[in-house]
């Protein structure tokens, strides 16, 4: 499992496989995309407007990569 957060853009995706085509996204809420593979398997999860959803401590007490 991978989290990215790309502060620039404000999004969060938490990898869940790597290497699996995504064949489609479905959202779930707004801002909140589910990708699953053709064999409809979760490959990950997209977070926009991750400010808004989380608390300050919350970013900081998660392990992530950050892109850009």
């Amino acid at each position: 499992m991978k989290v990215e957060y790309d502060p620039k853009h404000d999004i969060m995706n938490i990898e869940l496989v790597s290497n699996v085509p995504i064949a489609e996204s479905v959202e779930l809420d707004d801002g909140i995309i589910l990708d699953y593979s053709e064999a409809r398997n979760l490959v990950s999860i997209e977070l926009l407007g991750v400010k808004k959803r989380l608390p300050p401590e919350a970013l900081e007490a998660v392990s992530f990569t950050v892109i850009g």
